[in-house]
């Protein structure tokens, strides 16, 4: 009966999402009512269908991932969530207020405003409820609440959340919970101002369980009515874990019509209503990583005054405006919804950081600076996005992709480096490489060159020659110095990740050496980048580990990491998914593989025999490598149309995998529109056959000289015959940056 009740709940909950996003296709066809978000939010791509506006510092987030129910597939406790939210569970137990989108680690997701109705409950493993009739939009996500009979909804501006809650008739509350979340930190405050608005604060950190990445975030909460009663709560401090929050169990100290202000670890606060019944109760969250005063600040200045259809339609005009960047003809609905909800999630991260005065939290220090122009931005996941979504933002939205440069350039003046995964001015050192160097100089050969080049060159010239531990970007590089590679040190390293990603860094840096005219550095870092070589083996004809005395490693297996095991010296991957990651010179690559038709060869035995990975981001580029071979192209064509059909769907399970902070949705982005820049630094995209008759992009008047550009496609057949721009046909499956931004027609003949 369970089983057949989560079914049954499933096909519901779709249908109902299905039905509503057709319903409005039938009425319009603006961008934003393509898009499904709902896609990817199982499967591990770990988005969420939350309410957010583009760049928003706020996401207002079910969260569903706690509560040691029979209602979820699995429950955080008893598992490693880095989403609060899954399509897959049921037991609502509040919003968040400060989320992450896509990404493989926990943390955030705090801030925590629940309904209820009846007596006051703070455990969250009691206080929640099973969630039904779902609908989500950009900007607006709504929810109800089985056990306590409440519609929910909810809709953000860039830095504040607004809620809508339709109570039943009697004794109705509104909590905010301090103590549940995804971050591993839990420290908190409260203090009840008056009975209609609350401040506080809420710690996070330890990004993948890293220290030294701790943050208060801010908050000022109102609400449209005033409180009867209210309180406050605090887990029994001579209770353990266990004992405190057992499902069996509500050890916990409630304070009523408390106002002093309330720290600790697991608090909470609640304010009670007595409603009529469909009556509605609204609550305005500001927030602030720099101060209460400014979360205040960004609500005075954010907040419609509790006119919920305001801020949901300027939500979802914001969101019009930048998926109308790109328009789209011909294809399926559900084409256009994947590549509407695609475009939806490369929208997110990164995100504002700065207040509406400009402050934000310095990078790796406490102090409060001030962003002069334009807006801060955090949340970099530069291991993931350099390869095709800051590429993406220079063409689409290059005013966004020069604030992240400007923020990088700071975050250098700030801390001495250039980030690598930066969370909300933190450095968590996850991943590997030097993955900013490619990002700035890919950003300044694309155009966008407002920002202090040498400077930044400056940031990446320590990164890429400090010596010894010091070098926080690349700790083993002596050796890299030394002997142009990294050694196997111990067991699972992930060395050869490192190496490989450090040429990539090194060959953009030597471009731009190149373009600055110093001269001596541009033939230093280009030999640098030359040393993957040292890592080809002959007998396996692949790259293979090699120890420090130049053997190679033993033993070697290379599909080892196929099933998500460690990999001597890979990070997510194994030699298959990292052979061909020398595409920054790729005529030395096809030569070390032994010739054109060998390397094709190679390249479509990783596709035949089960090695690619779509999900993950190493070999993401692979299918775009056949277009370096003439006569090859039409593999690149044929192995897209199969990974796009296999992947990507609108369905909650429509992505591979970790969207990675927009990565995956970039991928598919651009594999629709039938382009992609293979490697960042280098200006030419490789073309594809599109999936739709025709691709618009508006080029920013203020970037870019051409208005826009139209991708169009014709012909019966299923491969590229032809390709034209502006009248004049090509000689490769290749076009320049430089001449598709003067603006025309890229006609794609089959």
């Amino acid at each position: 009966m369970n089983i057949l009740r989560k079914i049954n709940y499933h096909w519901l909950a779709l249908f109902a999402c299905i039905f509503f996003l057709n319903a409005e296709q039938g009425v319009a066809q603006s961008p934003v009512e393509w898009v499904n978000p709902f896609i990817g939010t199982t499967n591990y791509g770990t988005t969420n269908p939350g309410a957010v506006v583009p760049r928003g510092m706020v996401s207002v987030v079910p969260f569903n991932v706690s509560g040691n129910s029979p209602l979820n597939k699995r429950d955080k406790d008893d598992g490693w969530w880095s989403t609060p939210y899954s399509w897959d569970n049921r037991y609502f137990s509040g919003y968040s207020h400060v989320n992450l989108s896509g990404v493989g680690c926990p943390e955030l997701g705090v801030i925590l405003l629940m309904p209820t109705t009846g007596e006051i409950n703070g455990n969250h493993r009691e206080y929640g409820s099973e969630m039904s009739q779902q609908e989500a939009h950009p900007g607006y996500y709504s929810t109800f609440l089985n056990k306590y009979n409440i519609k929910t909804e909810v809709s953000a501006t860039e830095r504040s959340g607004i809620s809508r809650f339709t109570f039943p008739a009697g004794q109705s509350n509104i909590l905010i919970d301090l103590g549940n979340g995804l971050t591993n930190e839990s420290g908190a405050s409260v203090k009840i101002v008056n009975n209609q608005e609350i401040e506080g604060w809420r710690m996070t950190g330890t990004f993948c369980y890293n220290d030294g990445t701790e943050r208060p975030v801010y908050f000022v909460a109102r609400f449209n009515k005033p409180a009867q009663a209210y309180g406050v709560w605090k887990k029994m401090p001579e209770m353990g874990p266990e004992a405190a929050w057992s499902a069996t169990s509500n050890k916990i100290k409630y304070y009523k019509n408390y106002g002093a202000e309330m720290s600790g670890d697991s608090i909470g606060s609640w304010f009670t209503f007595t409603t009529s019944a469909n009556e509605e109760i609204l609550v305005e969250v500001g927030i602030s990583y720099v101060s209460i005063e400014n979360a205040r600040l960004n609500l005075n200045h954010e907040t419609s005054n509790f006119d919920f259809e305001a801020t949901r339609k300027q939500a979802s005009e914001k969101w019009n405006n930048a998926l109308s960047t790109i328009t789209v003809k011909g294809g399926t609905d559900d084409q256009k919804t994947v590549f509407y909800t695609g475009l939806y999630h490369i929208q997110i991260h990164p995100n504002i950081l700065s207040d509406v005065n400009g402050q934000y939290p310095a990078m790796e220090s406490f102090e409060t600076h001030i962003h002069p122009n334009g807006e801060r931005y955090t949340v970099f996941s530069l291991w993931d996005t350099y390869r095709n979504l800051h590429p993406f933002l220079s063409l689409a939205f290059p005013q966004q992709q020069l604030n992240v440069v400007q923020s990088m350039i700071e975050m250098y003046d700030e801390s001495g480096w250039l980030p690598r995964w930066e969370l909300n001015s933190t450095e968590t050192h996850v991943m590997e490489g030097d993955p900013a160097i490619p990002v700035i100089v890919d950003t300044w050969f694309r155009g966008i060159r407002d920002f202090d080049i040498e400077k930044a060159y400056e940031a990446m010239y320590k990164s890429a020659t400090t010596t010894g531990a010091e070098n926080k970007l690349r700790p083993d590089i002596d050796h890299y110095h030394a002997h142009g590679y990294v050694p196997l040190q111990e067991k699972y390293d992930n060395s050869v990740s490192h190496a490989l990603e450090y040429y990539i860094a090194d060959w953009n840096l030597a471009q731009l050496a190149k373009d600055l005219g110093k001269e001596e550095d541009y033939k230093r870092f280009l030999n640098q980048s030359r040393g993957y070589k040292n890592y080809f083996c002959p007998d396996f004809e692949m790259i293979r580990p090699k120890l420090d005395n130049g053997d190679f490693l033993p033993d070697f297996n290379p599909r080892q990491g196929e099933n998500f095991e460690p990999s001597p010296g890979f990070h997510e991957g194994n030699a298959y998914q990292y052979t061909f990651c020398a595409h920054h010179d790729i005529d030395g690559m096809i030569a070390l593989n032994g010739g054109e038709k060998e390397f094709v060869k190679k390249l479509q035995a990783i596709f035949d025999e089960g090695h690619f990975d779509m999900a993950n981001e190493p070999d993401i580029h692979y299918p775009w490598l056949f277009n370096f071979v003439k006569g090859e192209e039409w593999r690149t064509q044929k192995e897209l149309n199969r990974l796009m059909a296999a992947y990507f769907k609108n369905t909650p399970d429509g992505l591979p995998g970790n969207d990675d902070t927009g990565t995956m949705s970039t991928w598919i982005v651009y594999a629709m529109m039938g382009i992609y820049p293979v490697l960042p630094g280098d200006m030419n995209y490789a073309i594809s056959s599109p999936v739709f008759e025709e691709v618009k992009i508006q080029l920013d008047p203020d970037f870019y000289p051409g208005s826009e550009i139209i991708i169009r496609k014709s012909g019966p057949g299923k491969s590229i015959k032809n390709i034209v721009f502006n009248n004049k046909k090509q000689k490769s499956f290749f076009i320049n940056h430089a001449d598709l931004v003067k603006g025309g027609v890229l006609e794609i003949k089959q």
